[in-house]
């Protein structure tokens, strides 16, 4: 038999609520596309009034950057973590090219690309890009700089090592919504290649490298 007392509803915080909305909005943007972030359709998936979603974001599009930052910063902590102490330079350099290859990456491959055509007519949207792409240009150029310091990379311009292999992974990702079946190898491992070159590493060297040992 149901029971008759009300169940006593959890009023979130101000900061609890907000962090939720945010959470929901960039998963929606990863899987679906900014687009789909609309303050609508974020009350529809939490099962809130549209009014609520506006008392945090009056404006659809701070809604739509902070999203995005939001998926942007969970992708490249994924990828890349700002702190690695369980493994070499190498290891996690290879990590994150072996974590950057495939249709695992095609969402953030999609995101980049959308964020970066709406941000032409999106002011706030294209501040958050021109940060997300600051931040990746940082995490890459401090992990390349560990490993000059500790003599497994050799490279006189970290900065530039970064941005190089970062942006042929963005031109191979922009290729997110075509067949690569037929891609050959020497495109596949493109960005492998680059940071072999630029960071003064044999052929291969960043293959088949064990991966970073994470605690148990």
């Amino acid at each position: 038999m149901p029971s008759s007392v009300p169940r006593k509803r959890i009023r979130k915080t101000p900061e609890a609520r907000r962090a939720e909305i945010v959470e929901t909005a960039a998963r929606v943007a990863l899987t679906e596309g900014l687009e789909c972030v609309t303050l609508r359709r974020i009350a529809d998936e939490l099962a809130v009034r549209p009014g609520l979603i506006s008392h945090y974001f009056p404006s659809a599009d701070d809604l739509v950057a902070e999203a995005f930052s939001v998926a942007a910063t969970g992708e490249l902590d994924a990828l890349l973590p700002a702190e690695r102490p369980h493994g070499t330079p190498t290891q996690y350099l290879a990590r994150y090219f072996a974590l950057s290859a495939g249709e695992a990456y095609d969402d953030i491959s999609r995101l980049w690309i959308n964020a970066r055509h709406l941000s032409r007519y999106r002011p706030v949207l294209r501040d958050r890009v021109a940060e997300q792409e600051l931040a990746s240009d940082d995490r890459l150029e401090r992990l390349i700089r560990e490993g000059v310091e500790r003599g497994e990379f050799r490279t006189d311009d970290p900065r530039t090592a970064a941005i190089q292999i970062l942006v042929v992974l963005d031109g191979l990702g922009a290729h997110a919504n075509t067949d690569r079946s037929n891609r050959p190898e020497a495109v596949t491992r493109m960005a492998l290649t680059t940071a072999e070159r630029e960071l003064g590493l044999a052929h291969g060297a960043l293959s088949d490298v064990p991966a970073p040992s994470e605690p148990s």
